[in-house]
């Protein structure tokens, strides 16, 4: 007997499925804020999100000297990695979620889970490398003896196969018919109803994958290299592979 569902039934589940994922993700970031903050590790977290950007620009120069893949580059690192205050953005998320799949495709709402999961892994791994930085000159010794005192390879994992999973969910965005009008159009709306940070999010995300090409080309590079450098930093017998930056 066939279980398949009638399509509409799919994507409606797909939807709930990715919005339920949106809070949650939200909640644990959000949680994991007021915990850092309580305990006075928001500004070292802060010089660790900005020592990584430098970080993994240096790692993929030759990428982001490409005006090809430039854009895919600043938008992972300043978008999903940096020390920008995304508070704005999450609080906007959070007020119009439960109406999010009325407006947004359900690639771009699953996309929009992707990147909030990425968002909240790499804060946890950031709070935990914190941790082990306090009042400590941020280098590549330095860090790379916090990245192994850690022990969270499990979770530094997951965070570089969500590095896969957003570019291709971007990938399938774009591809989408219309969804470069329909972001336009619904910039002025966004603005109205005081959710512009959220649009420019999803903007920023679509501008940067629209003339990538074959995303392949730019996330195995990336996953690659940074897959690389976790099982460096992990194996004691092996040099350090962080740049000085």
């Amino acid at each position: 007997m066939d279980n398949c569902q009638p399509i509409w039934q799919c994507k409606l589940k797909n939807m709930i499925d990715s919005t339920k994922q949106i809070i949650r993700h939200l909640h644990g970031i959000s949680t994991m804020q007021e915990i850092a903050d309580k305990a006075g590790l928001m500004p070292t977290i802060r010089a660790v999100q900005a020592w990584q950007c430098k970080r993994l620009l240096a790692t993929h120069q030759q990428m982001y000297q490409q005006k090809r893949f430039k854009p895919a580059v600043e938008f992972f690192i300043n978008e999903l990695y940096g020390p920008n205050d995304f508070s704005q953005r999450d609080q906007d998320i959070a007020r119009i979620v439960p109406k999010m799949s009325k407006f947004l495709p359900e690639s771009a709402l699953h996309s929009l889970a992707s990147a909030l999961h990425l968002n909240t892994l790499s804060f946890e791994l950031d709070f935990d490398l914190a941790k082990n930085l306090i009042d400590t000159t941020i280098n590549r010794d330095t860090y790379a003896k916090a990245y192994i005192s850690c022990n969270n390879l499990a979770t530094r994992q997951q965070q570089i196969d969500y590095i896969r999973i957003l570019g291709n969910d971007l990938a399938d965005v774009v591809k989408m018919k219309g969804i470069s009008t329909l972001l336009f159009i619904s910039r002025k709306p966004a603005k109205m109803a005081g959710v512009l940070a959220l649009h420019e999010f999803l903007e920023k995300g679509f501008k940067s994958f629209k003339n990538l090409g074959n995303v392949e080309e730019f996330i195995t590079p990336v996953v690659n290299k940074e897959q690389q450098i976790m099982q460096q930093l992990a194996n004691p017998n092996l040099p350090n592979p962080l740049p000085n930056v």
